[in-house]
């Protein structure tokens, strides 16, 4: 069997960084109300809303629209527990990373503490999105590459955290949001070129499994549309408290 390459398709390339870079936006915005909420159910709402618009739409949307503009000379197709298990394991990563990074007075230990456990957590989605990946071909990584990976995964989050809490107004959060999803690219690319593809003979690996030529344009607008949503909720909610203070 001829060796396994990975060409990617530039339009879904470029799909996965604007939505990486939505979705870093959004949850820039909430993270907002995380220090201000005056209670803690706000505080959750914040926290929850938040990591799961930069887990949820900032990286594994953008992950799995990447995954998909890898086409190879072998089908592929993308066991849906696993990744369903991918998506949540992003979304967990970014909300505790965000709780631990706002809990009590600022500090960078707290801060390089939950980037650690952001990044981690982000690493985690990454591979086993891969896992998720159904084909007649073995995947073996290089470990050094991997290593480098979560290197990124982890400083990246660290930036992210620090941005979140940091930064105030449109034109700052869109330029941290612009840097982070060049970030989120970063690592998805590092981790990818990781791994190398075996060709195997079981030709069924692909029987069960999300596919279609479409899937990612349609994951693009689905995320795209939910965090527009999101952001206009957020806004309009933040020009009303500001009215309310005024």
């Amino acid at each position: 069997m001829n060796a396994i390459h990975c060409h990617h398709n530039t339009f879904l390339v470029l799909l996965s960084y604007l939505v990486s870079v939505l979705g870093s936006y959004t949850a820039l915005q909430l993270a907002i109300g995380i220090p201000t909420a005056k209670n803690a159910s706000e505080r959750w709402q914040a926290l929850i809303g938040s990591g799961a618009a930069v887990g949820g739409g900032g990286i594994w949307a953008m992950h799995f629209i990447a995954m998909l503009a890898c086409q190879m000379n072998v089908p592929v197709t993308y066991d849906l527990p696993l990744t369903a298990a991918s998506a949540v394991i992003g979304i967990a990563a970014c909300t505790l990373g965000l709780a631990v990074a706002s809990s009590g007075v600022f500090s960078w230990g707290k801060l390089v503490l939950a980037g650690v456990l952001m990044g981690l957590g982000v690493a985690g989605m990454h591979y086993t999105g891969m896992a998720a990946m159904l084909m007649p071909a073995q995947t073996v990584y290089d470990q050094n590459i991997v290593a480098l990976s979560v290197v990124i995964a982890i400083v990246a989050s660290i930036a992210a955290l620090w941005l979140a809490f940091n930064l105030r107004g449109w034109m700052q959060l869109l330029g941290a949001a612009l840097v982070m999803g060049v970030a989120v690219c970063g690592m998805h690319y590092t981790a990818m070129a990781a791994a190398g593809f075996v060709p195997t003979a079981d030709a069924t690996a692909v029987a069960q499994g999300l596919r279609g030529e479409s899937l990612g344009i349609t994951i693009f607008i689905v995320a795209s549309v939910l965090l527009f949503g999101t952001l206009i909720v957020t806004m309009m909610r933040q020009q009303q408290r500001t009215e309310i203070q005024i």
